[in-house]
């Protein structure tokens, strides 16, 4: 296994890693919209949050060597489901043409407050 740490996505802020690659899959951490740089939640309507998890994933796939072109799965978790239009169309607009499995659930809450968290899975070139 490989242990992926960039200081462009948020440091983990517990005993977990930002990703882990293991048999040729990067698996990440679910990202929430922290700003890697103040460790703060970024404020504002779903469009900025959902925005800036999709940058702290970038940071990690680019960290891993992948790209959104290989993501195989994501997992969004909203704390409304009534946001969900505006992150599919945030989430839409910056994947471009790629396509993975996804699913979309609704939860009671996010850590410190956040109205949004993804997690994805990727392969990596091997």
């Amino acid at each position: 296994m490989i242990t992926i740490k960039t200081e462009n996505a948020p440091a983990a802020i517990g005993p977990y890693s930002q990703g882990i690659i293991a048999n040729g899959l990067l698996f990440t951490a679910g990202q929430i919209p922290l700003d890697p740089k103040t460790m703060k939640l970024v404020e504002g309507s779903i469009v900025e949050q959902t925005t800036q998890v999709l940058k702290n994933l970038d940071a990690i796939l680019a960290e891993s060597g992948s790209s959104w072109s290989r993501v195989v799965k994501t997992t969004v978790f909203l704390t409304d489901l009534n946001d969900f239009a505006q992150m599919n169309k945030t989430y839409a607009e910056h994947l471009n043409d790629s396509k993975p499995a996804r699913s979309t659930v609704q939860v009671a809450a996010l850590p410190l407050g956040a109205k949004i968290e993804i997690e994805l899975i990727a392969e990596i070139e091997k």
